[in-house]
């Protein structure tokens, strides 16, 4: 019994001794896991400063090895992944952190967020939408909104991009209006193509009441009247388009002037008193072109066009000038105006475009939404000679 107990003395100092080693050396350990892996975050961030993405993303690599419970490490990283372009691994890093039960309601909600951008990256769009219908009802559902109708815009799916800008406005984000127009349009153009006319008719006038003075409907509404010979309904319902949207005018005002043409004499009387009126409001080549096309004093029509060339000096304008000169007979010669005209037709061409004043794109015609930063009512309704 005495030596049971001896032994027993001997042994409590001895596995304190073990426990005090054990817990200094898991105490080193964590302290030499958490040295290390602020320094490889921190070694990350400095490159990322100096747009070494390569290099950087190695350096999150080993952070998140050394601590693969921290989410902020597993975000940058993912983000990293994402814009170069790596998007597989971008969604396999967000995935992951979802997948986690222990992240808080706010991180996974981020995490959703994340890989929705993901998804709406790497074009797939099924994928992408489902991801951010998750986020309804989070502090990340108006962003989800807004990517959701560029989503629905870019698939050309314009019923739920109705529905999405209507939730917008319904949560304050601000005025969607234009745009609803501008969706409605669309799908009154493909109505019309399936031959579906009334559906046409209906999407129309929604996209009016969204937005009464949207020019786009007015157009589409004129050209589909046109196209049923209801030439005075189409005169009427662009002298509405005269009167809200006049800079805008511009852009139907030949096909204006050949309807007055077809509707009658008088009809053509009463367009050409109207786009002088028009033309002295807001100067445009394309309504001194439309009103010249129903004027027939040749004195008259090469009057505003050598006044157009000087308020407004145009290429257009000169090579109209030189046609009436042409016409009439004058000292050059008409080979000597035929090539002084071919020269300026050629000179003019470049400028007769229209360039998106978001982002620059040029194109002979004229879009409503733009085909290169999808905005809407980015080109103004004026070709690039008269900018």
């Amino acid at each position: 019994m005495d030596f049971d107990l001896q032994w027993l003395l001997l042994a409590l100092p001895a596995a304190f001794l073990l426990g005090w080693l054990a817990s200094r050396y898991d105490l080193r350990q964590l302290r030499d896991e958490e040295k290390a892996s602020p320094q490889a975050y921190f070694k990350g961030l400095n490159l990322l400063l100096n747009e070494q993405q390569d290099k950087a993303i190695d350096a999150f690599i080993e952070a998140v090895q050394h601590d693969p419970d921290t989410s902020d490490l597993h975000f940058a990283l993912g983000n990293l992944f994402r814009r170069r372009g790596e998007y597989e691994r971008a969604i396999r890093v967000h995935q992951h952190l979802l997948a986690r039960a222990d992240l808080k309601r706010e991180e996974r909600e981020r995490a959703q967020h994340a890989l929705a951008q993901d998804f709406m990256k790497a074009g797939l769009f099924d994928r992408a939408e489902e991801a951010y219908l998750a986020l309804e009802g989070t502090a990340f559902a108006t962003d989800a909104r807004l990517a959701l109708l560029n989503l629905h815009e870019r698939s050309r799916n314009w019923r739920p991009a109705i529905e999405v800008a209507r939730q917008l406005e319904a949560a304050g984000t601000g005025s969607f209006a234009a745009r609803i127009a501008h969706h409605w349009c669309e799908v009154a153009q493909e109505a019309d193509a399936r031959g579906q006319h009334e559906e046409a008719d209906m999407a129309l006038a929604k996209a009016r009441e969204a937005a009464p003075q949207n020019a786009r409907a007015l157009v589409l509404q004129g050209q589909r009247l046109v196209s049923q010979q209801r030439h005075a309904e189409a005169l009427r319902l662009w002298d509405e388009l005269m009167a809200v949207n006049p800079e805008a005018f511009a852009l139907i005002a030949g096909d204006y002037a050949k309807v007055a043409q077809a509707a009658g004499p008088e009809a053509a009387e009463q367009a050409l008193r109207k786009l002088d009126a028009l033309y002295g409001q807001a100067p445009s080549i394309d309504v001194l072109q439309a009103a010249n096309s129903l004027q027939g004093d040749a004195t008259l029509r090469r009057a505003r066009l050598h006044q157009h060339l000087q308020t407004e000096p145009s290429l257009t304008a000169a090579q109209g000038l030189l046609r009436e000169r042409l016409n009439t007979g004058v000292s050059l010669s008409n080979a000597e105006l035929e090539r002084l005209q071919e020269s300026l037709i050629k000179t003019a061409r470049p400028l007769q475009r229209y360039r998106c004043a978001a982002c620059g794109f040029e194109s002979q015609r004229y879009f409503w939404q733009c085909p290169g930063c999808h905005g809407w009512d980015t080109y103004p309704p004026r070709r690039l000679e008269e900018q």
